[in-house]
Parts: C-alpha cells; structure tokens; sequence
C-alpha cells in the first residue's frame, strides 16, 4: 500500500502528541505516499474519500471512534482498506481489533498492510461500527465534552456516567425482530457490532466484529441505585447474567419504537431519533488489523443468544 489518504485530528487526545508525529513520520519513510489532512470536517470526509479513491490504495485515521465514524460511509462505498492511528481517547474499535494503542506499532501494522473484512451496522440510515445506543449513554455523550476527554482521558468516561444517571429517566420501548415483539420499561437500549464502546465496556464478552450478527441487550433495573453495581459486570460484557437485562443476537433488521422519541447515540456521537430500523452490512468495511482472532460461527452465537434472552 503506497498511497494513503491520512486524516489527522489535531483535537483529539494524541493527535498534536510527538507519538503522532514520530508514527505519521514513520509511514513516510516506508515508502508510503500520503496525502494528509489535518483541517478538515468531519462531515466532509466520505466526500473527501470519493473524490481521491482512483488516486489512493487505502484511508488512515489518526483519531478517535467518531472519526472512524464520520469516515464508513466513504470506506464503505469505495472498498478502499481502512488503517488506524487510535489517538482517540477511548479506541474501542482499534480494542476489539487487537490494533496496538502505541502509535508507532500501530504505524507498522499499516505498513505490512494485512486486512480484514468486518461488519457495519445501521441505523435510519447512519452507519456505526461500534455501538448504536439510546437513553443513559445519550446522557452520557452530552455530558462528555472535548474539554473533559482532554483533562481526564479515560477517567473522562465514569464522571460523565456519574453526572448521567442523575438525569437519565426510564421510557418505554417496543423491539420488533423476525415478527417478534417485546415490551419493556428501559433505561438503556443498546445494538452492539464489535466488543467494546465507551472507553473498554462491552457489549457482550463473545461478540466479534465479523460474526455477522448484532447483539441487543436492554436495560431494565428495577430501581436506579441498581445500575452503578451492574458497571463491573458491563465493563467484563457478563451483564446478561444481571437481573432486568434482555438480551439476544441477530442478523436483523430490528425495529425500535419509544415513548417518548430519543436521541439515539451511534459511536459517541448523538446522529439521529427513534423510532429507528437497525440493520447489519455484513463484511462491508476492509480494515487493516491482526488476522487472528476468528469469529464464532453465526448460527452457533445466534442459538445460545437466544436461549439466554
């Protein structure tokens, strides 16, 4: 791969660092042409990714989650491999990929350029790769501002998680999949593609990014002070042993319904509302990373989900 388009976000936690710079440099000097942008929008970046894909071999992003999503929907439509510098504060989708947080290795492992073909979700329309969510994480992401990654890093996550469960409040939801229907009193919903969101939670300690299969689970505690004693059980992806938690695989499609309508939360980023119809590109992102770590088999992971929802 000697071409690369390289977006660098200067605004995240360690995209300004001497680390950054020295993996950036470290790119070049194996031979890799790059044509970089360091100001940019995020919005603009699927555009960005169209108009260079006939000149380019692969997209690098030196970011975060969100930057990796603001950048699918060009990767997706283009095929173009996808090679990650995590600089973001919490890199769940480099986590589950077993891409290295240290900036140089992660460098070489673009270098020897191995890629994987892995899942995309989608909700309304809005691609996300780790996590689409609503209810406690919205309230979450809105208390999660640039100013407080930038100070706390990860710790930046459990304050926000504090602040939010002093507003979160409990809405009803109707989940249809396969014509199938439940009804709950929730918390949280959650649609989970990969392992990890939210700075190392996870979804479910047996998910993988290429089983082709969305994991589902909803949270329904019967009282609030509950919640804060699940977060250990979250953090290990052990919570559908927990009192009041739903949770089941599938393929899709899955509708969702909620009174009131909600902000849904899409790879830490508030990106559109309910009533929402989730979805599952399967093998849709080329991504550089570590080959190993082969996925469960699909219809295996689907049996035992369901038997445990």
């Amino acid at each position: 791969m000697q071409r690369a388009l390289l977006f660098l976000n200067p605004h995240s936690r360690h995209g300004s660092t001497r680390a950054a710079n020295g993996a950036i440099r470290q790119l070049g000097e194996s031979g890799m042409s790059l044509l970089q942008y360091s100001n940019y929008d995020r919005r603009d970046m699927a555009s960005l990714i169209r108009r260079h894909a006939p000149e380019i071999d692969c997209v690098v992003v030196a970011g975060g989650d969100g930057s990796i999503n603001a950048a699918l929907e060009g990767l997706v439509a283009t095929g173009l491999p996808l090679g990650i510098l995590p600089f973001g504060t919490g890199n769940d989708f480099a986590r589950t990929l077993g891409i290295p947080v240290e900036p140089v290795a992660a460098a070489s492992l673009i270098v020897q350029g191995d890629t994987r073909s892995v899942d995309v979700g989608e909700i309304n329309g809005r691609f996300f790769i780790n996590v689409a969510s609503m209810g406690l994480s919205v309230e979450l992401t809105r208390h999660l501002t640039g100013a407080l990654k930038q100070r706390w890093g990860r710790l930046a996550y459990p304050i926000a998680a504090a602040k939010a469960l002093v507003r979160v409040r409990p809405f009803t939801v109707r989940i249809t999949r396969a014509g199938q229907s439940l009804h709950a009193r929730s918390l949280q919903v959650a649609i989970g593609n990969g392992v990890y969101y939210g700075a190392g939670m996870a979804v479910y300690d047996g998910a993988r990014i290429d089983d082709q299969c969305l994991d589902f689970y909803c949270l329904e505690p019967a009282h609030l002070w509950r919640v804060p004693l699940s977060f250990a059980a979250f953090r290990r992806g052990s919570n559908r042993a927990l009192p009041g938690v739903r949770a089941f695989c599938s393929p899709g499609p899955i509708e969702i319904h909620t009174e009131p309508a909600l902000a849904v939360n899409t790879d830490g980023e508030i990106t559109t509302t309910t009533p929402a119809t989730v979805r599952l590109l399967p093998k849709a992102l080329n991504v550089i990373a570590p080959t190993g770590n082969l996925p469960t088999s699909a219809a295996e992971r689907s049996r035992r989900n369901d038997d445990a929802a």
